[in-house]
């Protein structure tokens, strides 16, 4: 298959074309400067609204992972709007271009996010959940919004609801671990809060299987089935690497330094997000628990 990928350098966007090219498949970058020629690489810039349409036409499918980082810089007024602008526009540029085609692509996959759920405590959340409220729920509902007109034109679109990928490469594993590995890690706040994760690997193939899985359409939470607690987590964490984990972090330090916000929206809001439709669609998880999560994410396969 060919497959357009936007955000192909990101976190996951990397992992994903090293998948598809090991197993056969064609990624193609889509990216913000001039494609090299002969390079797989298609020209876009939403924040101009170009895009090479011609390009797309006979891809067979697009993976659609663009974004500026949540967790990257303070949410400032303007960089709210950047974050808010780099998914909504970026896909509703997209979806349209898409809708237009002679030719296009069987299925898009669209990023989402499990913050569309709000901070729910320990309410159990699947796709059939009401959607919350705040500044990441309505960012969310608006980001799968746009990609309408792909839908309405009859291509296969799923959202991709991604909860906190695990990797070794970055994300926030690559915060969390030198703190850990040095003995100073901890729960934030009370550590009751539900952490809805997903590692890099099942990212990936879940990924790889929605794109094969010609029934699957819609919201799809992109979890492990095992959430865990804040406090769970440090755990498994400190168990992982063999470190003491006593020291919690109260709210009102990472509140201080992020914003509230921002603080809240990472790290002590709640969403307890069980990923129903991958699990009713036939897919296996390879680590559906923290322990060989982390023990994948530690190199100890």
């Amino acid at each position: 298959m060919d497959i357009a990928i936007t955000g192909s350098s990101g976190l996951i966007g990397s992992a994903l074309r090293d998948e598809l090219t090991r197993t056969g498949h064609r990624p193609i970058r889509v990216v913000r400067r001039p494609a090299k020629s002969g390079a797989d690489e298609i020209y876009w810039d939403p924040a101009k609204g170009e895009i090479d349409s011609e390009s797309f036409e006979g891809i067979d499918a697009v993976v659609n992972l663009a974004g500026a980082g949540i967790g990257d810089r303070r949410w400032t007024d303007q960089y709210r709007d950047l974050i808010v602008s780099s998914r909504v526009d970026g896909t509703a540029l997209l979806a349209s271009t898409i809708a237009a085609l002679k030719a296009p692509p069987a299925v898009l996959l669209s990023g989402s996010a499990i913050g569309v759920y709000g901070s729910r405590g320990d309410e159990e959340l699947t796709e059939n959940s009401s959607l919350g409220q705040g500044f990441l729920a309505d960012l969310c509902k608006d980001w799968e919004a746009a990609a309408q007109p792909a839908t309405d034109s009859g291509v296969r679109t799923v959202f991709l609801r991604t909860g906190i990928v695990l990797s070794a490469e970055g994300g926030a594993m690559g915060k969390l671990l030198p703190l850990f590995k040095m003995g100073v890690g901890g729960k934030f706040g009370s550590g009751d809060q539900y952490m809805s994760w997903i590692s890099i690997d099942d990212m990936i193939g879940a990924i790889v299987h929605l794109l094969g899985d010609n029934a699957a359409s819609g919201a799809h939470n992109i979890t492990a089935p095992q959430p865990a607690t804040n406090d769970e987590f440090t755990k498994a964490l400190s168990d992982a690497v063999n470190r003491p984990a006593i020291f919690p972090v109260p709210a009102f330090g990472p509140r201080l330094l992020m914003g509230r916000d921002r603080a809240d929206a990472l790290l002590f809001d709640s969403a307890r997000v069980l990923p129903e439709r991958l699990l009713e669609g036939g897919y296996r998880f390879e680590h559906p628990d923290l322990k060989t999560a982390l023990a994948d994410v530690l190199g100890e396969r």
